[in-house]
């Protein structure tokens, strides 16, 4: 994390567990006033620390409770052809997440989906079709023990 002094790791944290606090009460948390945090936080979005801010969703409450991690073997892993599975793999709306991995495959993929037969459909319509996809291997998620948090700095 190189150059962040402790008020600015601080407003991340706080900021990663309640984005929606106002700026006072964060200024408060983290032992500043108004204004000198709001520069802070500004800086820490313009060097890219902060991307941006959301709301985290029930997404099974949406109807979206399948989730599954595919493995992706590529038949070809020259600069070019990861570009190519890159650039496809970002329009397909059903990956949550896409890592390139070091391992004995070349992709891993979180898709959500509403249930298996839509899996199947993404799975055989759209991660098949990407370029350059030799194999895939699927692992259902049984159970969603935690989806996403505050990750301490």
């Amino acid at each position: 994390m190189g150059h962040l002094d402790r008020a600015d790791q601080q407003i991340i944290k706080e900021l990663q567990e309640n984005a929606r606090m106002t700026l006072t009460e964060l200024a408060s948390r983290v032992g500043l006033s108004k204004t000198p945090c709001q520069l802070r936080m500004r800086k820490l979005e313009e060097q890219g620390y902060i991307k941006g801010y959301t709301a985290l969703v029930d997404q099974s409450k949406l109807g979206m409770s399948h989730i599954a991690f595919v493995q992706i073997t590529l038949s070809d892993t020259s600069s070019k052809a990861l570009s190519a599975f890159n650039k496809a793999a970002l329009k397909i709306t059903e990956v949550e997440q896409c890592h390139m991995i070091a391992g004995g495959f070349d992709y891993l993929l979180k898709v959500r989906t509403k249930d298996m037969a839509s899996y199947r459909m993404v799975l055989g319509e759209k991660i098949s079709a990407l370029p350059h996809v030799l194999q895939t291997s699927t692992f259902v998620v049984m159970e969603n023990v935690r989806d996403i948090g505050p990750v301490g700095i």
